[in-house]
């Protein structure tokens, strides 16, 4: 679509109450960063409260018409996304303004591809809309949904605001509150003392306010409720509004355990997921879901961030397993089933579980679909320790286009359940102490040796033919078993990248370079060709609010695995400050620690931090070029095994990772002292005369 053009929704598809809005950008540099947001307005323009307004603060409405399902990596950047259930949208409600913003002093004009793409329910995409010439603006309204003569709409707006979100906001009628902002953040989580006591006043003040109405299974045909008795009024003295502070959230941070009452080191903590008793690959995929789904029924914070994501609606959740479904002459038995229920209609999706190293069945996951059309059931999502790529599905399926219903088919890794999971507990909090003692549990579960959630853990059959075929200089360009190589390498970089967020609390994205319109197959056999040409597998991470890229390089030729990060050099100051504020910053890295000097042309010095630690004056260029920055990188020796044993390949890139990120990167965002950058400031304009 054009800038200003409008389409009416019922001409591009049959079924169009809910809708999936995606946000896609680009940035050379792999930043790539910014926040979709939405905005019901009433006829007048404006929003009837500041709860029309979602964004990354307010993420989801009650009545499940608007959910941010949040980022995911794309092609070539990241996409945002939105899922819209306009049968859903309050009557009032005339438009739906689409939008996106950045912060931090960033602009759209430092992105690419900026488009808005609007798909059904089934995924099929509808319309797209791309926004040219973006410059200073930091907010976007992409465009709107709206209604015309009882039917939906969709207008391609495109227009920016250098005011950023709070401006936009203020636009639409939203009263912004951002100053004050606290520098801490109350922990969601109570401590694990206070749980009784907290249960029982929830407990004590539902029963006092209401009388709840008697739930029924979500079966096909529920029986008929027993009347309900009157409920009883308990009046309430109403809180102060507050207006939305656009400004993020803090992150919570974890609080520290608890010192153990057991006598001895051997005693062992009762589990709610007992593990060690599993002994086959059946009994483990037969608990490990019904674990998985029995937690998302009980924690509605958990179970909202993992369906949202396949276009569920907002509701009441119950899920079931081992149900047995009809199909042609023996009935079939999928592993789960997930039922939610808003405003009287269902969602139901089937669920297929792998552990270990298993591989979906593709003849299985069909017969899944197909039940599911047939019935009218919205998806099937499969669930196992691989990870999916976008081009590459993991198991081929035919659709049926004369059928009516559509079924939607997703895939869900063990390493994303982990993900979510310790996300929550760690850094967002959950709604009481018992939702966060039961996500405690499952995370123990599914990191536990026995469990078989472990994630990706194998590189594949092709890996040793390759390596050993680098070593004799024999893998030749067009080799297949280097495209699965490639396939493997990226499906561990999306899970370091998950294992890594949960741990910081921030988002990691995988960086791609190059256009995002290029094809992902053609992408990987280039990547392929290139391995095959100089022995490297290369990835590059950008971690949420942190400086620069993170590298990592794994040399199949020589056996070594290589983490950098590149620091620019600071705009003011002199370089002999630059070089002391660095080593001081990193006192506590690793003595290993690999420092280069960026010169605008050539190189520069080189050495240890062991080595530079006592003459920092050594990172000093002698010719006088100019420095641009540093290069900070650690070396390790590479696992050779494919799988997940103490010498493979996948535990070291996690060994390195981690080593890199805790004795680097993380000291590097640490703020200097006012001492110290007064020092620097008062730093003599001779003295890098006398150290050169």
């Amino acid at each position: 679509m054009i800038k200003g053009a409008n389409i009416a929704l019922r001409d591009l598809s049959e079924t169009v109450g809910g809708v999936l809005v995606r946000l896609t950008w680009s940035s050379d540099s792999g930043d790539g960063d910014a926040d979709a947001s939405v905005l019901l307005l009433n006829a007048s323009g404006k929003v009837r409260s500041d709860a029309d307004f979602f964004f990354y603060n307010n993420p989801d409405a009650p009545d499940g018409s608007v959910q941010l399902l949040g980022k995911t990596p794309a092609a070539d950047g990241n996409e945002d996304r939105i899922s819209l259930d306009l049968s859903a949208i309050p009557p009032d409600i005339e438009r739906v303004a689409i939008a996106a913003s950045r912060y931090g002093g960033a602009r759209f004009g430092d992105l690419h591809d900026l488009r808005l793409t609007l798909s059904d329910a089934a995924g099929e995409e509808l319309l797209g809309f791309s926004i040219d010439g973006a410059g200073a603006e930091s907010a976007f309204v992409f465009g709107e949904i709206y209604r015309r003569a009882g039917e939906w709409r969709f207008r391609a707006i495109g227009q920016g605001y250098e005011s950023g979100l709070a401006g936009l906001a203020t636009d639409f009628g939203i009263d912004v509150d951002d100053e004050g902002e606290s520098d801490t953040a109350e922990s969601d989580t109570a401590e694990s003392d206070t749980a009784e006591s907290d249960a029982a006043e929830s407990d004590a003040a539902e029963s006092d306010a209401e009388v709840r109405e008697p739930e029924e299974p979500l079966v096909d045909a529920a029986p008929t409720p027993p009347p309900v008795p009157e409920p009883v009024v308990v009046a309430t003295v109403p809180s102060p509004a507050r207006r939305p502070r656009t400004a993020r959230k803090k992150v919570t941070l974890p609080k520290t355990a608890k010192k153990s009452l057991a006598e001895h080191d051997s005693w062992k903590q009762a589990r709610l997921f007992p593990v060690p008793s599993l002994k086959s690959d059946r009994e483990r995929e037969a608990r490990a879901t019904s674990v998985l789904l029995s937690v998302m029924a009980q924690v509605p914070e958990f179970g909202r961030r993992l369906t949202a994501a396949f276009g569920a609606p907002a509701g009441r959740m119950e899920t079931f397993t081992e149900v047995s479904l009809p199909h042609g002459d023996a009935p079939k038995r999928p592993d789960g089933v997930i039922r939610v229920e808003r405003a009287g209609k269902l969602w139901t999706a089937l669920v297929e579980t792998k552990t270990n190293g298993n591989s979906l069945k593709p003849e299985q996951v069909q017969d899944y679909v197909d039940i599911a059309a047939r019935r009218g059931y919205e998806a099937v999502i499969t669930l196992s320790n691989d990870v999916a790529l976008e081009g590459s599905p993991l198991v081929e399926i035919k659709i049926d286009r004369r059928r009516k219903h559509k079924v939607s088919l997703w895939h869900l890794s063990w390493a994303e359940v982990t993900h979510q999971a310790r996300m929550l507990i760690r850094h967002e909090g959950v709604g009481n102490a018992a939702h966060a003692w039961v996500l405690h549990e499952l995370l123990y579960y599914l990191e536990h040796g026995g469990s078989g959630c472990h994630g990706f853990q194998n590189m594949g059959p092709s890996w040793v033919p390759v390596r050993n075929a680098i070593d004799e200089e024999t893998l030749g360009q067009g080799d297949r078993r280097a495209v699965d190589v490639v396939e493997s390498w990226e499906r561990l970089v999306r899970q370091v990248c998950l294992r890594l967020g949960g741990e910081l609390g921030q988002k990691v994205l995988p960086v791609q370079r190059g256009r995002r319109t290029a094809d992902p197959g053609a992408r990987r056999v280039a990547l392929a060709d290139q391995l095959c040409r100089d022995g490297r597998l290369n990835a590059e991470l950008r971690i949420e609010g942190t400086r620069g890229v993170l590298a990592i390089t794994a040399d199949l030729r020589t056996g070594k695995l290589r983490t950098s990060v590149d620091v620019p050099a600071p705009e003011q100051g002199y370089p002999l400050s630059w070089a002391k504020r660095l080593l001081r910053q990193l006192s506590d890295a690793p003595a290993d620690v690999h420092v280069e000097t960026l010169v605008e042309e050539g190189t520069g010095p080189r050495g240890t931090l062991e080595r530079l630690r006592p003459e920092p004056a050594d990172l000093l260029p002698g010719d006088g070029a100019r420095i641009t920055g540093f290069r900070l990188s650690l070396f390790k020796s590479m696992g050779n095994t494919r799988g997940n044993a103490e010498t493979s390949f996948i535990r070291s890139i996690d060994e390195a990772v981690d080593r890199f990120v805790n004795g680097v990167v993380t000291p590097l965002e640490r703020r200097p002292s006012r001492r110290s950058q007064r020092a620097e400031q008062d730093q003599p304009k001779d003295a890098l005369a006398g150290a050169v």
